[in-house]
Parts: C-alpha cells; structure tokens; sequence
C-alpha cells in the first residue's frame, strides 16, 4: 500500500505545471475582437500580462503575416510576479471584411512563441 501511495504522488508531482523559467500568465484572453470599424482606422489592444515564472522573462521578436499589423513589446526584462503588457496594432487601410490576425511572440517563456489574435470586421470605403 505504502508503494502504491508513493508512486501515485510520484505521479502527481512530475504531472504538476512546473514554474521554473519564465512563464507568460495573461489576465485576460489572448484573442480580443474588436466592434466593426470603416476601412482606415488605426487600432490597437494592449494584453497584460504577469511573469509567474521564477526568471525574468525577455521578449525577443514578433512575427506576424501581414506589415499591417505590429507588436509593441517591453525591450527590459520582466522580472518575476511584475505586470507588463503587449501592445497589437492593426491598420486596416486597404483591408475590408472580416480581419483576423495572428501574432507570434517569442521569448525565453517555457512555451514560446505565444500566439495573441485580432479580430474585425471593416466596412470598405464608398
């Protein structure tokens, strides 16, 4: 019985999510979607987001499919427990329909890159 007892906790402890490294823990979620807008306007969603990680979390790159959309990131490392947040911009000049758009932030984060999304519809010009 006693067996049995330790290799169940051996089993729940390697199956518990580990907190080594630096870990992204947003608080809210990772896809925002916006209200419809006219072809033209500028927007923008910033994700917070709080390292409970027990490194300092570094932000290193974004990479996305279309130059309309940029990620405006911390260049300083995010140390442990501290807030921060990434800033998604899309321009919807030239765009109509619905947009969705997906950004790829990489970092030394456990599981990186991460993937942040935009959502909207745009109305064309007249």
């Amino acid at each position: 019985m006693k067996l049995l007892f330790l290799a169940i906790s051996i089993v729940i402890s390697t199956a518990s999510p580990s907190k080594d490294g630096a870990v992204f823990s947003f608080t809210g979620k990772t896809m925002f979607m916006f209200a419809d807008v006219k072809e033209g306007e500028q927007l923008s969603h910033s994700f917070e987001f709080i390292n409970s990680g027990n490194v300092p979390l570094i932000i290193s790159d974004f990479k996305v499919a279309c130059s309309c959309t940029k990620a405006i990131f911390p260049k300083e490392p995010i140390l442990p427990g501290q807030k921060s947040e990434i800033k998604i911009t899309f321009d919807t000049n030239g765009k109509f329909g619905f947009q969705d758009r997906i950004v790829k932030v990489y970092s030394n984060a456990n599981k990186s890159p991460i993937k942040l999304r935009v959502k909207v519809f745009v109305q064309p010009n007249e």
